[in-house]
């Protein structure tokens, strides 16, 4: 059975965080959510409101982590999704973070990144060459990061999947998913 890492944090937004989670399980994957610590996170909703110029945010559902980063072991691990909200303003400057996902640069596993959760990404200098899309107030940091910013529901490039909002989950998992089951079959036919 496949594995996948799930990354998340306090203001984590719920629906990037519990949809690719019950996805993954309805697929029969093992997702575990990993945080700064084994704790219950508070999630938060984003949403656009009439009038506004930016997305609104309101308490969310709470979300147990399975597991603290300096207890993760990647290497178990088949992919990783890096989920969106506030949460990874603070969660790309954590070192035990950086050097989990890492790991699944270095090793071209599947990694997926929501809305915000690309902000981890630029922060290990993992998008630079890389064609992604992300939550578009953020596009002048992906580009100062190195990577081409495409206003889409979702982006594939080689083993990355990245969407912008909540709103894209469908495609966002669906794409992942895809990406997961070819990894799995390149690893059964090496193995």
């Amino acid at each position: 059975m496949a594995k996948v890492l799930l990354v998340a944090g306090d203001a984590t937004e719920s629906l990037d965080t519990w949809y690719p989670y019950h996805r993954l399980r309805e697929e029969g994957i093992e997702a575990r959510i990993a945080a700064p610590a084994k704790k219950v996170l508070n999630s938060v909703i984003h949403d656009f409101e009439p009038g506004w110029d930016t997305y609104v945010e309101k308490p969310g559902y709470r979300i147990p982590a399975d597991i603290a980063f300096a207890d993760v072991e990647p290497e178990r691990y088949d992919g990783i999704i890096l989920s969106g909200g506030r949460a990874p303003e603070y969660l790309r400057n954590d070192p035990r973070l950086q050097k989990i996902v890492r790991h699944f640069v270095e090793r071209q596993k599947p990694i997926a990144a929501l809305c915000h959760g690309s902000l981890i990404l630029a922060a290990v200098d993992a998008i630079r060459g890389r064609t992604i899309s992300t939550f578009e107030a953020l596009a002048p940091d992906m580009e100062r990061a190195g990577a081409k910013f495409k206003n889409t529901e979702v982006v594939v490039d080689g083993n990355l999947v990245t969407s912008r909002t909540w709103m894209d989950l469908p495609f966002f998992m669906r794409e992942f998913l895809k990406v997961l089951r070819a990894s799995e079959k390149i690893r059964s036919a090496a193995g």
